[in-house]
């Protein structure tokens, strides 16, 4: 499957300080990425290079097969994660506003709109000023604004913030058919929960660098099934002593398990039941929040 997108060894600094270093990734087309890490891993940095605002020190980025430039960039909708509304002006002025900026007349521009605004229930607020808008309704407004071009890529830094519930499932499920149309979708977070039920392939960083990078599937395949999901009326004060244990964590309701290397989780159960009834024990796919903590951990 042809890229989307392709970085090699993009390195970025800002006054000495390296923000991206040596960052290699590529995006198979009409596939759901997911850019993720904790915040100042260099997420947002990357993205800035990908639109143009920035350019790389050095390593170069291929968009659609050829070196990053105007034609590519056209063919790319983007919604930052720092929102770019003029809170003063009409939500449908300032729609046609940014249509025109991308060559669109006010008439398609507001077709366009309408039908998006319909489907997120926005579209009776057209007429209203940005400011009179709650930060999810914005956030809508800018999310129609994104796909105002009908870009084949979109780059989404931070899609969720803002939204309630079930704001946040109707973008879902947008996003969900924008793929099956063949689109390609970049979306960043340090929610990597939402990046394990959304994207196809990711890419992991940390200070810059890429931890891991490739598909999701296979990276969690590769790290094995260590995890551990326990639920029991004995409590989880056992396991700080237990020798079986790698690291857990207690959510309160249920307990996290990672076992050390060559332990049977059979063992484990035993002594759980021994403390207890147990009424969950589910061996699952270590969690990216797992999958990150170990990596991280093994190169300090």
């Amino acid at each position: 499957m042809p890229a989307t997108v392709t970085l090699e060894r993009v390195t970025k600094s800002y006054d000495g300080v390296v923000a991206v270093d040596a960052l290699s990734f590529s995006i198979p087309s009409g596939q759901m990425f997911g850019l993720l890490g904790p915040n100042g891993a260099g997420k947002t940095s990357t993205i800035r290079m990908l639109v143009g605002i920035t350019i790389p020190d050095s390593g170069s980025i291929a968009l659609f097969g050829n070196p990053l430039g105007s034609a590519g960039l056209a063919r790319i909708g983007y919604l930052p994660e720092e929102r770019g509304l003029y809170r003063r002006m009409r939500v449908g002025e300032q729609l046609v506003f940014l249509g025109a900026l991308r060559g669109l007349s006010a008439r398609e521009t507001l077709a366009r709109c309408r039908k998006w605004g319909e489907r997120l229930e926005i579209a009776a607020w057209f007429e209203r000023k940005v400011d009179e808008l709650s930060k999810g309704m914005q956030q809508k407004v800018q999310f129609i604004a994104t796909l105002i071009n009908e870009p084949e890529f979109l780059i989404m830094d931070e899609p969720f913030t803002g939204l309630d519930p079930i704001a946040t499932n109707e973008l879902k499920d947008i996003l969900a058919d924008l793929k099956r149309e063949g689109r390609t979708i970049l979306f960043s977070t340090h929610n990597m929960a939402q990046v394990e039920r959304l994207c196809d392939s990711i890419c992991l960083m940390n200070r810059g660098r890429a931890l891991l990078a490739g598909d999701l599937r296979e990276i969690r395949s590769r790290a094995g099934k260590r995890s551990i999901v326990i639920e029991s009326e004995g409590g989880a004060e056992f396991l700080k002593e237990c020798s079986l244990v790698a690291s857990f964590h207690n959510f309160g309701t249920y307990v996290e398990i990672g076992l050390k290397d060559g332990n049977d989780p059979q063992e484990l159960l035993r002594l759980a039941l021994d403390h207890g009834r147990v009424t969950r024990f589910e061996l699952s796919e270590p969690s990216l929040e797992q999958i990150f903590i170990e990596l991280v951990r093994m190169r300090q």
